[in-house]
């Protein structure tokens, strides 16, 4: 800590936008609160982040690092510098790039001596780092605790023993909440998302949990605490199950809610024709009856897939407004979409091919649901708005996330095939007509309005940060 009293924290995503996203948050948040930041990405990524405002750029340092090449530059294109420039397949070479990367941050890090080092996922190597420069680390988890407590640490330190039998086959580990939770939970894969676990990991039949994704022993041995994009408001009984299994400090740093829109008239946006169309004609529907339909730009969608969401929207009869990343097997916009949607959706429905403003639609009045992939920095992004939740989810962690919503009262999950993970347009249309409309989903409706007293209350969001940085303050003095 300086003799001014001022913390130095560097800052390291994973090169993930569901990752650098809210660690940026984060370092917004800490800024405001006095923390100095640096934030280490590539060029590309920084210049995709939010405009840091005025106010707090003095504390806030974007650092660019120059992604290295590989020697076969065939493995990763030349402009790759996250996941949402390659296909799944590639990723382990992006994260191959990334390792090179260690050399010229440990030499920034020599150089700027900071108080302590936010570690995110894949980067094991900042470990040797904080212990040659005598730096603690801090582990910040950009997923639920709910998430963290399912894995597991390596070794609990209470509670029954890891299932570590070679006689339980993986499948029944990944599809069963693990023994040290003892209470009801939800939280577990399906056998078809276990299997795409399994098969991307590439898990043997008598692997453990200490196996799984997301679990690195050598960052979870080194670590001073671990921070969770979480608060007990929402995971209280999760974050005590983590607390007494990992015999760390576990830190909820609130939700980190995205920051309050401004007024149109100070928004960039308002020039752009794109979204003063989408503004328009959200402007002309009732209060809370419109459906968000958003999966992000990771989510790789194959034509049966976006078929049957098409189809599910187009039978459920209500208003939508959806976000579409035009896929690649899509030769162009009007591809995208089945034959005959359009027509058939016509009056009632807007889509909008491309990149678009999520967080200014979300926070439009006749939004009063959502159909979406079950991300955690769009849960709350969408719950802060008190908004209803169907979930489809695609990737690692939303599958888990669903099932904390659906446990938790605030979401309904889309019925799928057990086997294949495959949907139907039926499904999607019954899931929407109940969570929007119908008897069966008032007392949702209603839970999710209560749920926007906590997920979109900013001051018991800062609370926590505040608390975060009192700990900081506390204890960068203590060595590694």
């Amino acid at each position: 800590m300086r003799k001014d009293g001022v913390v130095h924290v560097a800052m390291l995503p994973w090169l993930a936008f569901g990752h650098m996203q809210p660690c940026f948050q984060f370092s917004i948040a800490l800024a405001k609160e006095g923390v100095n930041v640096s934030f280490i990405s590539t060029p590309k990524n920084i210049k995709r982040l939010p405009k840091i405002p005025p106010n707090l750029a003095p504390l806030v340092n974007l650092v660019e690092f120059p992604l290295p090449k590989l020697d076969d530059r065939s493995l990763l294109p030349d402009d790759a510098e996250a996941t949402v420039d390659i296909p799944h397949e590639k990723v382990g070479y992006l994260k191959v790039a990334y390792d090179l990367l260690q050399e010229p941050i440990k030499r920034f890090i020599t150089h700027k001596r900071p108080d302590w080092i936010i570690v995110d996922i894949n980067s094991n190597w900042v470990v040797e780092i904080g212990r040659d420069l005598d730096i603690p680390l801090i582990s910040f988890s950009v997923f639920t605790a709910a998430l963290r407590v399912f894995i597991g640490p390596q070794k609990p330190q209470a509670g029954p023993v890891l299932a570590q039998d070679e006689s339980v086959p993986v499948l029944e580990l990944l599809t069963t909440p693990p023994p040290w939770v003892d209470f009801p939970s939800m939280v577990a894969y399906r056998k078809y998302e276990a299997v795409q676990v399994i098969t991307m990991l590439h898990l043997r039949e008598n692997a453990t949990r200490e196996t799984l994704v997301g679990h690195d022993p050598t960052i979870d041995h080194a670590y001073r605490i671990v921070a969770i994009r979480t608060c007990t408001e929402v995971e209280g009984d999760y974050l005590e199950t983590h607390k007494r299994i990992y015999g760390k400090p576990a830190i909820p740093i609130g939700l980190l809610p995205p920051e309050e829109i401004l007024p149109l008239d100070e928004r960039t946006l308002a020039g752009q024709p794109d979204w003063q169309n989408i503004s328009k004609w959200l402007d002309r529907q009732k209060p809370r009856s419109v459906v968000f339909v958003g999966f992000g730009s990771e989510c790789k969608f194959s034509k049966n897939q976006l078929c049957e969401i098409a189809n599910g929207v187009r039978l459920s009869g209500l208003p939508f407004m959806w976000i579409l990343q035009k896929p690649e097997w899509a030769s162009n916009d009007v591809d995208a979409l089945p034959s005959g949607f359009g027509e058939a959706t016509e009056g009632r429905g807007l889509v909008h091919i491309g990149w678009a403003p999520q967080k200014e639609i979300l926070a439009h009045s006749s939004i009063g649901g959502s159909l979406f992939h079950a991300g955690w920095g769009s849960t709350i992004e969408t719950l802060q708005h008190g908004h209803v939740l169907v979930v489809l989810p695609f990737i690692f962690d939303q599958g888990l996330n669903a099932r904390l919503l659906v446990e938790k009262g605030l979401a309904i999950e889309v019925k799928r095939n057990e086997e294949d993970g495959s949907f139907s347009g039926n499904d999607i249309a019954m899931s929407l007509r109940e969570a929007m409309v119908s008897e069966e989903g008032e007392e949702l409706r209603a839970r999710a309005k209560r749920a926007a007293a906590i997920f979109g209350d900013r001051n018991l969001h800062d609370s926590y940060i505040r608390n975060f940085v009192e700990y900081l303050k506390s204890n960068c003095e203590m060595k590694v």
